[in-house]
Formats: structure tokens, sequence, C-alpha cells
């Protein structure tokens, strides 16, 4: 997720099972028409069905943590990762899907996902360098390439399988970068949940907001480079009532900010390495421009975007850009998820799994 203050983080699921609910009728609103690819709003016709009606069970965060496997990026760093599928539902049709999460976030965020995806599709998901179980190695450089670099890596030695990116915010940007930089076949299709437009908000685009900011971009990026700032800094960042009112302005379904999702995000930035990998997000280059990098991606695109995002925001530079696409590209879908915030698949994860999964099973049988 795009990165000023912890605010930029994509957070992790509630550790709940999925509640019952009235289902949810969703309603399809045409936006915008540009030749055959539409650009239409998911909505909810009542709010009984925010409470997640509609949704698989959830995987047990148990479950996460005993199947959870790891591997040596580079024969150096410890990078965590968990694969869940139905053997009896795979199929030579069924899809290999590799879900990446945003920042702040780890595999946990995909939890209300997992199960819906595995059922007839091969799902990993990993925790990117620097977040979740994997390493946090002090003194490393993060960039939006490195992160890039390690999901191709991953394609290749671990998952062996032409695969589809699905990823969260700066993890849908890392998804765009290593999908532009593939020579092989690795890359089979994209997901991209409100993609951020870099690594933190120096990405300034043409963003007005973002440039009649910089001057305290800046001041903030000396401040976290002195050692006790940054300390003191993170540590009221990651007290869990403060934590617990970011959540709540990033999420549009306040029902699924509970104690345990903030847990979930206290749990890792408690870890040994993470005071540095914060700084070193925070003050690091913005990484390539999604825009720029687009157009080079030939291969089938899904894009979900939550109107209520406050980081990403439709009216952004950003936003416009990918809401534009929907007929200038005929490789795009786009479906703007209305009530939704930053982090659409665990906010709704209804409405996400009622746009994906049928792209998902229209790819399988092309």
């Amino acid at each position: 997720m795009r990165a000023l203050t912890w605010t930029g983080m994509s957070p992790p699921p509630t550790m709940v099972a999925a509640r019952t609910a009235t289902p949810t009728m969703v309603t399809l609103r045409r936006i915008n028409l540009r030749g055959d690819r539409v650009c239409v709003r998911a909505t909810a016709s009542s709010s009984a069905a925010v409470s997640g009606g509609g949704v698989a069970e959830a995987v047990e965060l148990s479950e996460i943590g005993e199947r959870s496997n790891k591997w040596k990026w580079k024969g150096e760093y410890s990078i965590n990762y968990f694969v869940k599928s139905s053997p009896e539902e795979v199929t030579p049709a069924s899809q290999t899907l590799l879900l990446v999460h945003g920042f702040g976030a780890s595999i946990p965020h995909w939890r209300r996902n997992i199960n819906a995806l595995s059922k007839n599709h091969t799902v990993y998901a990993i925790d990117l360098l620097g977040f979740g179980d994997s390493e946090k190695p002090p003194g490393f450089s993060y960039t939006m390439e490195s992160w890039a670099e390690l999901i191709l890596n991953f394609l290749e030695e671990v998952v062996q399988k032409p695969t589809i990116l699905i990823g969260n915010s700066v993890g849908s940007l890392a998804c765009v970068i290593a999908a532009s930089e593939s020579k092989q076949d690795l890359v089979k299709g994209l997901v991209l949940l409100n993609c951020a437009g870099g690594m933190n908000n120096k990405a300034v685009f043409d963003d007005w907001r973002i440039k009649l900011l910089m001057p305290l971009l800046l001041l903030i990026d000396f401040l976290l480079k002195q050692r006790g700032i940054a300390s003191a800094l993170f540590n009221r960042v990651k007290d869990r009532e403060n934590l617990k009112n970011i959540l709540t302005n990033v999420y549009g379904n306040k029902d699924n900010v509970d104690d345990t999702l903030v847990e979930i995000i206290a749990g890792p930035a408690n870890s040994e390495g993470a005071l540095d990998a914060f700084v070193s997000i925070l003050t690091g280059p913005p990484g390539p421009n999604p825009i720029k990098l687009i157009p080079e991606i030939t291969k089938p695109v899904l894009v979900l975007w939550g109107d209520q995002d406050g980081l990403t925001p439709l009216d952004g530079p950003v936003g416009k850009y990918f809401t534009s696409l929907p007929g200038q590209l005929p490789n795009f879908n786009l479906y703007v998820l209305e009530g939704v915030g930053h982090c659409p698949q665990d906010d709704r994860p209804d409405l996400v799994h009622d746009r994906l999964l049928p792209w998902l099973a229209q790819l399988s049988s092309t």
C-alpha cells in the first residue's frame, strides 16, 4: 500500500470466521462504456450485506501458521509462503494463483479469500521480504524492483507454472512490475486491487496534493533517518489503539476492523528488523510508475477498485488512469466497488469474489 505514515498500510484480515448473514444482493451499474469493455460499479443492496454474506469460510490463522513453508531467496533471505488447493476440484483447466499483500500486511490478509479461490484453483500466498514471517534483514534497501524480482524468482523456483498474480496496493504494483519484466511465460494474468502509485507518497505524478506536501515529505524522510525519532514514531504508530483508528479510516466496512485484525498488524511490527523495514520503505525511492508500465502488459488484467479509498482515490492520477482503460486496452476489465476502502479483498470479499471468480472461470475456458 502507499505509505507516508502507517496509515498507508494494507491491513490483514479479522481472525474470526466469516459471519453468516443475509446473502449479498449485488447490483451492477454501468458508469462508463468504451467498446465492449465495461467499467461498472458493484454495490450491495442493503447494509446487512456488509457483514460478509456470500463469503466462503475464512482460513483459520492456525492453519496458515502450521502449513506455511520457507524458501530461501537468493540462497540468503528466508521467505514465508502458504499453499492451498482442493485436489478433488482442481482440473487441468484450473489456474495457479499467487496472492501478494500490501504495505504492513502479510498472508493472513487473504484469509477470507483463500478458501473461495482454492476450491477450484491452486493458491499460493507470500509474505514479501520485510513483512509478516519473512525475514527483515538489517540494512536492506527495500525497493519496488526488489519485490518484483522476488515474485519472479518465486514463480521460477517454487511455483514453476504460469501464474495469475493477484495483488493489493503496493503488492499490485509489485505484480505490475513483475509482469512487465517477465521474459518467460511465468505470468499468465493480473488482478489488481486498488493498485498503488508507488512504494511511498513520493510517487508524485501530476497529483497537486502530493506536490503541495513534497516539502513536508522530504522533512519526514530526514526525521525518519534519525534513529531515535524513527523509533519513537514507530512505537506510537504500532500502538494498538492508534492502529485501530488507522484501520477504521482505511476500511469502508468498519465491522471487519476488530482487535484481532489489529493484532495481526501489530505482531509482525514488533519483530526484529521491522523498524528498519518501516524506515527504508517510507524513505526509499517510490519505484516505477504503473501508468508507464501498464501499456507494456498484454496478458489479461482485472482491476477492482474500492471507491472509498483515500490512499489511492478514484479521482487521483492513478485512479483516473485505471478507470480510463476499459475500451482503450482490450485485455482490461475494471469494476468499481461501492462503499469499499483500500483493501477490497478483506473489506468486502463478497464483492471481490463476485467479479474475480467468473473472470478466472472465463480465463480457464479460453
